[in-house]
């Protein structure tokens, strides 16, 4: 279903006039960019003509596309374009012995002023003699190529042309060396932003694995994930996204594993964004996911390194956004939103029982409110009957149906949740624990919900918290009120029903082209080997089908 969006994208082309292979803000380039390399970062300078939302609508008309040979008028145009900041450092000498009135642009603490200090200052004003002795004066437009190749000692540098180049640079973190004369100017890489250290990820413990996590650093994150796949065939394909917040997003996979339509598709949906700034990859994953309206994420979203390296290697594409911790890979199923990192890593029989128990707390946390509503409001004949005495007993004097009670309870456990994330961690969690205690036996002392009310709302919170994925979880508890809707309703018939709609769902919907609700159906059989009871790795030495990797063999 994820392909049939194509014909959405080439409208959008046709309407914008945009070129074949770029993103909506993004210039055209003399050649075609590299694929990012950790010892050569690939930083994207433009070269040729203005992208048309490269600027603010309301300033293309202000500034020229391209510069001019004066500097002080380009000096101008910058001031004019970025503003006058405080941070916005520009530092203005003459070089050459000709006295070459020249300039750096740079953002005061997104640079290392180390790096300018010792490659660019030190070494155009008093280190190259040659500068210095040789008249430069008669081909001054070729001048930035020249110190280029025999001056600068970065290892990072570009030529560019156009004032949009210029400003990404310089708010990107590098510096800009203009020079009178030329219409050309360089881009140093001095890129330094303020970082957290690599961590172990909060929302993705383990207790047997690595304990690195990606933090908001797309260069370390890209790292992080070089280190554990040095493949040649590992790409990353760098682009920029948002009209004015010009965030990085790398797009990786490797070559010949990962299947070129589905490389093609997810940079077909991220040419379609056109949006003023992607705050963060939860944004990007709501602008590229197939089904808007579904609960389920089509996306699967991680902070471990290891996961990403997983996925790639499965044949998988993974979306890296600068700013952000969060990195997201697809195509997903609903199978794969139910492991954890660590079933790998512990031996098959032990990873094998904590799956399974992990999809018997996902029916727990779904459908026990709704089985115990529909038992006790419907068909009290099919609970046994000293159970149901006992039930009759402690609902005696309760003045709500069934379905008021679960309510009462499980808005009061989601309150107490969300007042645990959102309070410090240590006075959260002491909040969620005596909360619950406190509010539940007083409302058993006030008769307003039975003992076995609460019973069952604390084991379909704790079956939830099993969950690994996050957003997997806040699904499952938006579908037990549906649930629970349904079986205050149609006792047990709309519980079977709302299970059979929730099937023709989970079949219906796609992720990237991938049915979600593979191997179950369509049915994979290799795939199985995988799924709620994992044999050993031995065993398993083919990649998903459901991939249709160009390289399906992991193991000889």
């Amino acid at each position: 279903m994820g392909l049939r969006r194509i014909p959405i994208e080439t409208l959008w082309r046709k309407a914008n006039g945009k070129s074949k292979n770029r993103l909506p803000n993004q210039t055209k380039t003399d050649k075609q960019q590299p694929d990012i390399d950790m010892k050569q970062p690939n930083f994207d300078v433009q070269k040729d003509k203005q992208s048309q939302n490269s600027l603010p609508k309301a300033n293309q008309s202000e500034f020229p596309l391209e510069l001019t040979p004066q500097l002080e008028q380009n000096l101008q145009t910058i001031k004019q374009a970025i503003g006058q900041n405080p941070d916005v450092i520009i530092r203005q000498m003459e070089i050459g012995s000709n006295r070459i009135k020249s300039s750096i642009v740079y953002v005061d603490n997104l640079v290392d002023k180390q790096t300018i200090q010792s490659d660019i200052l030190r070494v155009l004003l008093l280190e190259w003699p040659e500068l210095q002795k040789t008249d430069l004066n008669s081909d001054l437009p070729e001048l930035a190529t020249y110190i280029e190749q025999h001056a600068v000692s970065a290892s990072e540098t570009k030529i560019g042309n156009t004032l949009d180049t210029l400003c990404l640079s310089v708010l990107s973190g590098d510096t800009v060396l203009l020079l009178d004369g030329s219409k050309e100017f360089l881009v140093i890489g001095s890129r330094k932003y303020p970082a957290r250290s690599i961590e172990e990820p909060e929302s993705e413990s383990v207790v047997r694995g690595p304990r690195e996590g990606f933090i908001e650093s797309i260069r370390t994150n890209l790292a992080l994930v070089r280190l554990r796949i040095k493949d040649t065939n590992l790409t990353f394909q760098s682009n920029f996204i948002g009209r004015r917040g010009k965030k990085e997003v790398v797009v990786s996979y490797i070559k010949g594993i990962a299947r070129q339509e589905l490389v093609d598709e997810v940079n077909k949906r991220l040419a379609c964004i056109d949006i003023d700034d992607v705050e963060e990859s939860g944004q990007l994953e709501q602008l590229i996911e197939d089904n808007v309206f579904s609960p389920f994420p089509q996306a699967q979203h991680t902070e471990r390194p290891d996961r990403v390296a997983s996925a790639l290697l499965q044949g998988k594409v993974a979306i890296f956004l600068d700013g952000t911790p969060f990195v997201l890979y697809v195509p997903v199923t609903f199978s794969e939103l139910l492991k954890s990192p660590e079933d790998k890593y512990e031996r098959w029989m032990m990873g094998s029982l904590i799956r399974a128990l992990r999809y018997v707390t996902a029916f727990i946390a779904v459908f026990l409110p709704s089985l115990y509503i529909a038992l006790v409001s419907f068909h009290p004949g099919l609970i046994p009957t000293k159970l149901a005495l006992s039930i009759a007993a402690s609902r005696e004097g309760v003045p709500f149906p069934a379905l008021v009670e679960a309510f009462v309870m499980e808005v009061t456990i989601e309150v107490l949740r969300e007042a645990g994330v959102r309070l410090p961690k240590p006075v959260g969690q002491t909040v969620g624990i005596v909360g619950g205690l406190v509010i539940g036996e007083a409302a058993v002392q006030a008769g307003i919900v039975s003992p076995i009310m609460v019973i069952i709302v604390a084991l379909g919170a704790i079956s939830s918290f099993s969950i690994p994925s996050y957003s997997v979880a806040i699904a499952f508890r938006i579908l037990r009120f549906l649930m629970m809707l349904a079986a205050a309703v149609l006792g047990l018939y709309g519980v079977i029903i709302a299970y059979i709609l929730l099937n023709i769902h989970l079949v219906r919907m796609h992720s990237f082209g991938t049915v979600f609700s593979t191997p179950f159906g369509p049915y994979k059989l290799r795939d199985w080997k995988d799924l709620i009871m994992r044999f050993p790795l031995q065993l398993i030495k083919k990649r998903p089908a459901s991939l249709k990797s160009e390289d399906e063999w992991r193991m000889s």
